[in-house]
């Protein structure tokens, strides 16, 4: 399956089944209401202020500009009670102004306000997520072939609604753990000589492919990828039989060397993506994806993301 050609609703489908996200919303619940309590537990402030059979409607208010992002799989959140009644007003992915409606929420007042602050922390967090992205995506332009992905960069146990708003914001997703596909990394390789380093990644790519079809069927389509620093280790990678590397990322690479190792790869015939990594800003995404590359991977867009302020109001 590949989840970059999933539309946002099965994107959320796909990683709402995963329970990861039934997980995270348990802990933040606790967090709340009180450990594991699951939810069940107690809001004194409104115990105290609120009457128990009283109920009310709210807004959801954006209070800056920017692309919404969570709306969709926080229906995990309010379907914990059925008597909330939760409705989106825009789409994930739609870009929202100050002062926007971008979702209704009405039921036990009590209810509602226990879920207020992780609701708006959630939707904040993401959609700051898909604002950063959808801005270094207009940074790359046109003209290319190059797409933008997402890292493993991204806060413990928020990863796979972290990598949705990174597609609510225009970008991909790169692998969503360790489980998923294999990136030989500098670390992976320091022990390997150069001139062993086309067989031995040979041989660990047939071991890769043994384990995926032995094995139960990873979230998405598994690849294999293989860091490089130097152009001398990319020939080495260009010498491994082919259909056994699917990737090569070019780390910390000026434009001009990205250029000499596209030039590499179409000499030699090869199938290889090239993605680029390791620095890149707004002000130079532009001029690596010009290069030729077909990936430019950036860590910022989910580390580097500022939330993005919503509210909670009554009407």
């Amino acid at each position: 399956m590949d989840p970059n050609g999933l539309a946002l609703h099965e994107l959320s489908d796909l990683l709402c089944d995963s329970g990861l996200v039934t997980r995270l919303l348990d802990l933040a619940m606790d967090e709340d209401l009180g450990a594991g309590r699951g939810g069940g537990g107690a809001d004194i402030t409104c115990e105290v202020a609120i009457p128990a059979d009283h109920r009310s409607r709210f807004h959801v208010v954006a209070r800056a500009a920017g692309v919404a992002s969570g709306l969709v799989p926080l229906y995990e959140l309010t379907n914990r009670w059925p008597e909330i009644a939760y409705a989106p007003a825009v789409r994930d992915g739609d870009r929202v102004e100050p002062g926007m409606v971008v979702a209704r929420i009405a039921g036990p007042t009590r209810r509602v306000l226990g879920i207020e602050r992780t609701y708006l922390n959630l939707l904040g967090r993401l959609s700051g997520i898909a604002t950063r992205t959808a801005t270094f995506v207009e940074a790359m332009g046109t003209g290319h072939r190059a797409h933008l992905y997402d890292t493993r960069k991204t806060t413990p146990g928020l990863r796979v609604l972290e990598k949705y708003a990174v597609r609510c914001g225009g970008g991909r997703c790169h692998r969503f753990g360790l489980h998923d596909a294999v990136l030989l990394k500098d670390n992976h390789i320091a022990h390997v000589p150069l001139p062993d380093l086309t067989d031995f990644v040979a041989d660990a790519s047939r071991k890769a492919r043994a384990i995926w079809r032995s094995g139960p069927a990873p979230l998405l389509k598994p690849f294999v990828e293989v860091e490089v620093d130097t152009l001398d280790q990319f020939v080495e990678i260009l010498n491994v039989e082919r259909g056994l590397v699917d990737i090569v990322l070019l780390d910390n690479m000026r434009p001009e060397m990205l250029k000499q190792a596209v030039a590499m790869r179409d000499g030699a015939g090869s199938r290889i993506e090239l993605e680029a990594s390791g620095g890149v800003t707004l002000e130079s995404i532009r001029a690596i994806a010009l290069t030729g590359v077909e990936r430019i991977s950036v860590g910022s867009v989910t580390h580097g993301a500022t939330v993005l302020d919503f509210g909670l109001d009554a009407v």
